[in-house]
């Protein structure tokens, strides 16, 4: 037996594992509560609960997550948790993470509504969740934008 021959089943099987990834569909995940937790330290401190949906026969194991949440282009907060359940196939899970507003961007946030140059006539975000499995599945990145309060014509 050759020295390749090792070689060639791994990259064999490697690449059989890859197809089986490239039928996936990426979790959809939105924003199901978001709740002020009390004050314990340097700044304010949230809950976020994020519904996680497995559109796949596969389940979903998933390693961690981590999120942000910007407005008008400054992301105010982010969260991380890697501790998520086994999401069976064709199925949900509502996840907790805790997570933090970023203080600095605020202030700037603030600044700018104050100089005019944000109103809160409209208020365009952005989610941004990332997802890490276990095993051999890719990392998803999925982003959500929007606007609140699109003035009426």
């Amino acid at each position: 037996m050759s020295r390749s021959a090792p070689l060639l089943m791994a990259l064999l099987v490697l690449s059989a594992c890859a197809a089986l990834q490239d039928d996936l569909d990426p979790p959809k995940i939105s924003i199901e509560n978001f709740r002020s937790l009390p004050g314990e330290g340097a700044g304010p401190r949230f809950e976020v609960d994020l519904r996680i949906q497995n559109p796949n026969q596969q389940s979903l194991d998933i390693a961690g997550i981590g999120y942000e949440i910007a407005l008008q282009d400054v992301d105010l907060i982010s969260g991380v948790t890697n501790q998520v359940p086994l999401i069976e196939g064709y199925s949900e899970e509502v996840v907790t993470l805790e997570s933090g507003l970023n203080t600095f961007h605020l202030l700037r946030f603030l600044a700018e509504l104050g100089g005019g140059r944000r109103t809160l006539d409209r208020l365009d975000y952005e989610v941004a969740v990332k997802v890490d499995f276990n095993g051999f599945m890719p990392t998803q990145r999925i982003v959500e934008s929007g606007v609140i309060g699109e003035p009426r014509d």
